[in-house]
């Protein structure tokens, strides 16, 4: 067991539902009988799980698939109804805005009551006190009450806490979301110093990319039970497959809808001002290009990326290729920037196609800016071959 994290054997969550607060009541009072006036909800059923020390282990699902309830059990603020849970490290977990965290408290109280919560003497949250301010950057307001704090401000010094007080395992559930693009990029690039140094971290975000740049293991629940966990490329591409069948079920029962911009932006650091195409009625075989223009508002200390997808008209994935997978560094600094993007002899066979376009930082992890549906294609074809793309082939024939 000396190389496992976590782990997780048979582990079920149950809540007692009650449809009256009078119904509790009766159930309490009629213990000779044992009349049930509940009945049971399943958070979590019979998971499984084994972590390595060392792992960075992205956590997805959808709203309520019990992903939050797996990491609170690991975490030790909920206990498992049934099962065993095994964790080898001091965990630092940051959960839903405000765990841990009294609103009467100042800032600094804060600080020193969540270090004696994890086992720091005074002394030595003393030490560690510089590093977490520095990190958090919220001047003045770390002596005032946290109840006065925005989300964002409580986001900052709920982070610097967390990471500052030296963990074998880090826990993150969609924290970053509440931080601007600026405090991201700071977090993700603290996140991959804990990941380098050989500690464990698992990660549960809605931003797919997040999760795909940083982790390397993927687990994905569904319904409080553990669907798939392997490569993390893999899972998210089965989970990514299996929301867009749902989605299109749910719009042909919906009479149609236009499909939701990928992820959550941050504006705050730059954009895209402007894309164009070279034509968007093409033959197939025809030179294609998009050129792209944007702006940083700050220089970054991370390399930006841009990317282009595209995607049938019903959304499937084509193809989306990246500044960052292409190794091609693009401009970082503070001002305007254009960045062509050529395709030539575009293989698409004959149909519509949408174009999306991306601008990121930290390998794509923080989003800056999303453009769903930038342009639409129409391609046309003579009749050679069928389905979306041309693929370079050639027949042999093999007769004895």
């Amino acid at each position: 067991m000396s190389e496992v994290a976590v782990k997780i054997e048979n582990v079920t969550k149950i809540y007692r539902l009650y449809q009256r607060p009078m119904d509790r009541l009766k159930e309490s009072m009629s213990l000779v009988r044992k009349k049930e006036y509940h009945h049971k909800f399943y958070a979590l059923k019979n998971i499984n799980l084994e972590i390595l020390k060392g792992e960075s282990v992205g956590i997805i699902g959808k709203n309520g698939s019990g992903k939050s309830t797996l990491l609170k059990i690991i975490s030790g603020v909920l206990t498992q109804s049934e099962g065993d849970v095994y964790v080898d490290g001091k965990v630092s977990a940051l959960l839903e805005l405000g765990t841990g965290f009294n609103p009467e408290y100042t800032g600094i109280e804060n600080i020193y009551s969540n270090g004696l919560i994890m086992g720091y003497s005074e002394k030595e949250m003393d030490e560690k006190l510089d590093d977490i301010i520095n990190f958090a950057q919220i001047g003045e307001y770390i002596y005032q009450p946290v109840k006065t704090y925005s989300s964002g401000m409580f986001a900052r010094l709920a982070f610097a806490t967390a990471i500052n007080v030296d963990p074998e395992i880090l826990i993150v559930d969609e924290v970053l979301a509440v931080g601007d693009a600026k405090f991201q990029i700071k977090c993700i690039n603290k996140m991959e110093e804990f990941k380098a140094s050989g500690k464990t971290v698992l990660f549960v975000s809605h931003t797919l990319e997040q999760i795909k740049r940083f982790c390397t293991k993927g687990v994905w629940i569904d319904k409080g039970e553990m669907r798939m966990v392997g490569d993390v490329n893999h899972v998210i591409d089965m989970y990514e497959s299996e929301m867009l069948k749902e989605s299109m079920e749910q719009k042909k029962r919906e009479n149609g809808s236009s499909p939701v911009n990928p992820g959550e932006f941050e504006a705050n650091l730059g954009k895209i001002k402007s894309v164009s195409c070279t034509n968007e009625l093409l033959n197939t075989f025809d030179d294609f290009a998009v050129d792209i223009e944007y702006e940083l508002y700050d220089d970054l200390a991370s390399e930006p990326l841009l990317g282009v997808a595209f995607y049938t008209l019903d959304r499937q994935y084509i193809f989306g290729p990246n500044t960052y997978l292409d190794g091609i560094d693009i401009p970082k600094t503070k001002g305007i920037h254009h960045v062509s993007y050529v395709v030539p002899k575009l293989p698409l066979l004959g149909g519509k196609y949408e174009v999306d376009i991306g601008l990121f930082a930290n390998k794509s992890i923080v989003n800056l800016d999303y453009r769903t549906g930038a342009f639409v294609l129409t391609v046309s074809a003579d009749y050679f071959t069928e389905g979306l793309v041309h693929m370079e082939h050639h027949w042999k024939i093999n007769e004895k």
